[in-house]
This record gives structure tokens, C-alpha cells and sequence, in this order.
């Protein structure tokens, strides 16, 4: 039986090759982005499972990330790996701070207003220069700034809901 530590949560891409040695660029989700680099395993989409694949090397280079993966020792083995997501279950994650979430846990979320009107539901979030954003799927999308005491007043993850102080009708 899987429990919510073995939810995989996506930290980064495979986003181009580097060298002829087997080395990848990686995209990262984390911040700061070379956090990436310090979770091991990694796990990467294979025919339609998450296969473990030990990180042997990896570093900063110019803006971006790049990766050495065991077993991969030249760049055909590399371009196999090109455009695959880099997961690692949610319970190798540091606890997150009290009033801070991970994104991944925010996700799937039901969303009510003060008054209790059900929005939707948590589909993703992403970032712009001012503040992160919640897209909220329901009767109809709606972005919602991630303002934590602003915006959001209530997260129970163990319910599965979030409380939020938004006019339904914007």
C-alpha cells in the first residue's frame, strides 16, 4: 500500500544534451535551481513507470543545470533520456515550513470561498515576476494569486481544501 510519501512530485527536465560523454541538461523546478542536484535517486518516466536512476555527477553551467546519470556513457544513451520529466517521491522532500507548501501538495485541492462557494479545483500553478499563481479548474478557469493571509486564508491538506477570500463571480 502506498502512502503521500510515495507520491512522486516533478523537480526538473531532461531539456538537451552536453558533451559526447553522456551528460544531459537538466531544467530544474527547484529554488534554488541547483537544489535539483542534491535528491537522490532521481526518478525518470520510462514506459510509463518512474525507474530509479542514481545521479553520478552534476553541477552548474552558464545559466542552466548539467547531469552525468549511471549507466549513461555516451550521447545516444543521453538523447534516449531528451524531453523526460525527473521526479522523486514527495517523502524525500525536506518538511515544509509551518504556512508554507509545496506546490505539488496544493495541487488537487477543492476550492471555496469565504461564503462557500465551490470554485474548483487546484490544476496547477506557475510563476510571473510579481507572485506565483493558482489556475483553478471548476465551471470555468480562474487564476488566483498565491497570497498567502491575502488571498489564501485556509489550507487543509488533510481534507483537501482551501479556503480562499475571492469574489466567485472574477
Amino acid at each position: 500500500m502506498s502512502g503521500p510519501g510515495d507520491k512522486f512530485v516533478i523537480i526538473g527536465r531532461i531539456s538537451g544534451l552536453y558533451g559526447v560523454k553522456g551528460w544531459v541538461k537538466i531544467y530544474s523546478h527547484t529554488r534554488p535551481k541547483s537544489n535539483l542536484l542534491k535528491y537522490r535517486p532521481w526518478y525518470i518516466q520510462q514506459d510509463g513507470e518512474w525507474v530509479p536512476r542514481q545521479l553520478e555527477e552534476g553541477r552548474s553551467q552558464g545559466k542552466g543545470l548539467v547531469a552525468k546519470l549511471e549507466g549513461c556513457d555516451d550521447r545516444d544513451q543521453a538523447a534516449e533520456l531528451l524531453e523526460r520529466d525527473i521526479a522523486i517521491k514527495r517523502s524525500q522532500l525536506p518538511r515544509a515550513e509551518k504556512g508554507a507548501y509545496y506546490w505539488s501538495d496544493l495541487e488537487g485541492l477543492r476550492v471555496f470561498t469565504l461564503e462557500g462557494v465551490e470554485l474548483g479545483v487546484v490544476d496547477h500553478l506557475f510563476e510571473t515576476g510579481a507572485n506565483d499563481v493558482l489556475v483553478i479548474q471548476g465551471e470555468r478557469e480562474r487564476l488566483l494569486p498565491l497570497l498567502m493571509d491575502q488571498v489564501i486564508k485556509e489550507v487543509d491538506l488533510d481534507a483537501g481544501l482551501m479556503r480562499v477570500d475571492w469574489d466567485p463571480e472574477f
